[in-house]
């Protein structure tokens, strides 16, 4: 849309955002909590306003940039490289609306300039989140607790079970959380009450049926053409009822109309209805993308009796009005096009068939950690035989060197706990000090060959789940490895819990914090270790309240209801100090006047000068990183690995325990980096997207897969070496050896009809005859060629 202020309705050309109103402020009418989201979501804002306004001067007043979400640092970096876009670190005072020309001052000071007054054409604010308004009367209503926040207060070791057994929760209400965290809870707590009604499962569900299908393949065409207004985010650029009139001109099309949502329930009904009063036997949803709602428009077609790859979206919405908002004549010419050529492929449509599989009712969970041992607890609860592979001889990850989280939780008691209930589970099978030698198969029907105690155990499985974990980074920075007064977090935590005197007795220590990450190499914010930082530093003043105790940071992102902490610990005297990436704090050990010292020099910013600090101990927050058998894993499952190493989930957003893979789920510090309760949490997420899967008999596998013509199959092999789900293989045929696609475990992607020299492969649903109509369709008149 266009970006307008409310006080005239003018384009604004400099704007401000203002971050953190209403949150970590310990005021009447604030939040002393971090929103957790707010960071991102201006950055995201920022990104829009340029590219709706590639003039617009954006500047982000700030206290610390938030931005600890998988994939958000490389987002706050492409932020910071955008022209006329500033991030300015700074509490402000909003001055006064100018009278005249209805601009607004702001003061602000940085280290270099003071104070300073700028004026602003808008300022936004990025306002917290709180808890719903009526949320005491429902919590009253269910007999649930809410916490000191008024959001739900949730058991320590299981975030998404309340204060009442029974009752679960997901989503904002938990915290302030963001999408991803928001999915896979309402996916977890599926899973949960999936455990308590597990008996009931099936039983009061009907089978869905669909009228027979009518063979239409050998009739001429009748095309339904249906136009939708998606609110105003079509309707404002394109002129929709100038498109339904423009579509009954095409060559087959019969019926055509508008609608407000086409997606919506009733629009979908009425796309049924006309196709059967019509007598449609093709339909075209000139909208938004297939992506998301193409299962729903097929399912439509079922309803009146046609074959769902009768079926064609016309994407006018991300590649036409989107796109295209200040050129509203060009756009409309662009969507005409676009219903042109959708209507010349909906021609030529075939009708395919999908097909049931099998499903395995049994899941294998790779990886023995919280993650791990969660998931497979939580499928195993729901009548499911488990295989749970661990390649250490324990238990337990990266978990069994932590002792206790920020929020006081025993970290050994619960995973004693966990690793005792795993044991005596009798739907699990463990595989200790295990490796996996061979994965093969597909959704449903997987088999994996586990070497464990000398044998090889062949394992046939429904489900896959990775939950490998992760490692931290050994530092090679900061004379770590050089001089044993300098370890990591998890080092320094375990010898706080061993009680060494010459942990709990020093005089000061320093805490460094980025060590490995949020730099070119891990262009990445390990989430975890300000939070652990701010944790070693509450215990240790527990124990000595005299030690000195500094931290050196570039961000505090302490975020959630974990900014509480940070505040507690400022009060209890913990200094901060914070550097920039381009000036980081120096070490080096000195002997002064028969003491031993790591000095630590570090410029500070509010001082503007370099200043010395003694410590007996430095504590270096190591980057948490990938686990070095996730490469490995990745090709044996054949899943997809991020920049950074982590697995790579099907949509960061909608799908964040999928793989592209059907049939394998992730979760855990596989996945990314993450305190225990949200561990925990995914790993019931990726429990509940299991249980979709193993709940049914059977799944229904995609007809829009390749096909080899063996005539002009020459077997040399381009096609096997592009697929990248091993779908392809040569097999002998009265002709020789030929190329044959396993439909199964075929995705559709096209790689392998792009690269085959001969045509010999052809994806159905998208074939060179459909596409080519498409070419045409898109240039109806001659096109000249100069030469």
């Amino acid at each position: 849309g266009e970006l307008r202020r409310p006080s005239d309705g003018k384009h604004p050309k400099k704007i401000a955002w203002i971050q953190c109103v209403g949150s970590r402020q310990v005021i009447p009418g604030g939040n002393s909590y971090c929103s957790a989201v707010c960071c991102t979501y201006t950055q995201k804002q920022v990104i829009l306003t340029k590219e709706h306004d590639a003039e617009a001067e954006c500047t982000i007043f700030h206290n610390d940039i938030r931005s600890c979400g998988k994939d958000f640092e490389r987002y706050y970096e492409r932020t910071e490289r955008l022209p006329g876009a500033r991030f300015i670190r700074s509490y402000v005072t909003i001055g006064k609306e100018l009278p005249e020309s209805k601009n607004v001052t702001i003061k602000y000071s940085t280290n270099n300039d003071g104070v300073k007054e700028e004026e602003f054409d808008l300022v936004v604010l990025s306002v917290g989140l709180n808890p719903p308004a009526d949320i005491k009367d429902l919590a009253n209503k269910f007999g649930i607790e809410l916490n000191a926040h008024g959001f739900c207060k949730t058991n320590p070791v299981n975030p998404i079970e309340t204060s009442r057994p029974g009752i679960f929760v997901s989503g904002a209400f938990q915290g302030p959380m963001d999408i991803p965290e928001s999915v896979f809870g309402a996916s977890g707590a599926g899973s949960q009450c999936g455990e308590l009604i597990d008996n009931r499962r099936g039983k009061l569900t009907t089978e869905r049926v669909y009228p027979a299908e009518r063979d239409v393949s050998k009739d001429e065409p009748r095309i339904g053409v249906f136009v939708c207004h998606c609110g105003a985010n079509i309707g404002r650029v394109v002129d929709v009822p100038a498109m339904v009139e423009y579509a009954l001109t095409l060559p087959n099309v019969v019926y055509a109309q508008e609608q407000l949502f086409s997606c919506g329930t009733n629009s979908a009904k009425e796309i049924t209805d006309m196709a059967k009063e019509k007598g449609l036997n093709r339909v075209v949803v000139a909208a938004c993308s297939p992506k998301t709602l193409e299962p729903l428009f097929r399912d439509t077609l079922r309803e009146a009796g046609i074959n769902p790859y009768f079926l064609d979206m016309a994407n006018i919405r991300e590649h036409c009005s989107w796109v295209h908002a200040k050129e509203k004549e060009e756009a409309n010419q662009k969507a005409r096009d676009i219903v042109r050529m959708s209507v010349a492929r909906a021609r030529l449509l075939q009708p395919l068939q999908e097909f049931d599989l099998p499903v395995n009712k049994t899941a294998l969970v790779v990886g023995g950690g919280i993650a791990g041992m969660t998931c497979a607890l939580s499928i195993a609860n729901q009548g499911h035989e488990v295989h749970l592979v661990e390649k250490d001889k324990d238990l337990g990850g990266i978990a069994r060197r932590m002792h206790y989280t920020l929020e006081g939780l025993d970290v050994q008691a619960y995973l004693h706990d966990l690793t005792r209930k795993v044991y005596q589970h009798p739907l699990i099978h463990k595989y200790i000090d295990a490796t996996i030698t061979e994965a093969s198969g597909y959704v449903g029907n997987f088999v994996t060959k586990v070497k464990s105690g000398g044998r090889v155990k062949e394992i046939h499985h429904g489900a896959t789940v990775i939950a490998t974990g992760a490692e931290e980074y050994k530092p090679t920075e900061y004379l770590y490895g050089q001089d044993d007064r300098v370890v990591t977090l998890l080092e320094l935590e375990e010898q706080i819990a061993k009680g060494e005197p010459r942990v709990l007795n020093s005089r000061s220590l320093v805490m460094v914090q980025c060590v490995g990450c949020r730099q070119e190499d891990r262009n990445y914010c390990s989430r975890v270790c300000c939070s652990h930082s701010l944790k070693e530093a509450l215990k240790l003043k527990e124990k000595n309240p005299e030690m000195d105790i500094y931290i050196i940071y570039r961000d505090l992102r302490a975020y959630g209801f974990r900014e509480d902490y940070y505040r507690e610990a400022a009060n209890r005297e913990v200094k901060f100090i914070r550097y920039e990436p381009q000036d980081k704090p120096q070490v080096e050990a000195v002997e002064e006047g028969g003491r031993r010292i790591l000095r630590v020099t570090v410029t500070d910013p509010i001082l503007g000068k370099r200043i010395a600090i003694d410590a007996d101990l430095l504590a270096l927050a190591a980057a948490v990183i990938c686990s070095e058998g996730s490469k490995e894993a990745s090709q044996l499952f054949k899943v997809s690995l991020g920049p950074d190493g982590f697995f790579k989930e099907a949509h960061a957003k909608l799908k964040p325990v999928d793989f592209a893979t059907d049939g394998v789920f992730l979760c855990g510090t596989a996945h990314y980096p993450k305190h225990i309760p949200e561990t925990i949490s995914q790993a019931y997420g990726a429990a509940g997207r299991v249980l979709t899967l193993l709940s049914r008999d059977t799944f229904t596998a995609s007809g829009a897969v390749c096909g080899v013509n063996e005539r002009k199959c020459i077997a040399c092999g381009a096609c096997i070496e592009a697929c990248k789900y091993v779908a392809i293989e040569f097999q002998q045929t009265p002709q020789g050896k030929k190329a044959r696609v396993n439909p199964v475990l075929c995705k559709g992607c096209g790689l392998c009809n792009a690269k085959c020299p001969t045509a010999a492969i052809s994806l159905k649903h998208f074939t060179d005859e459909e596409l080519l109509s498409q070419i045409d369709a898109a240039f109806p008149a001659p096109v000249e060629v100069h030469r």
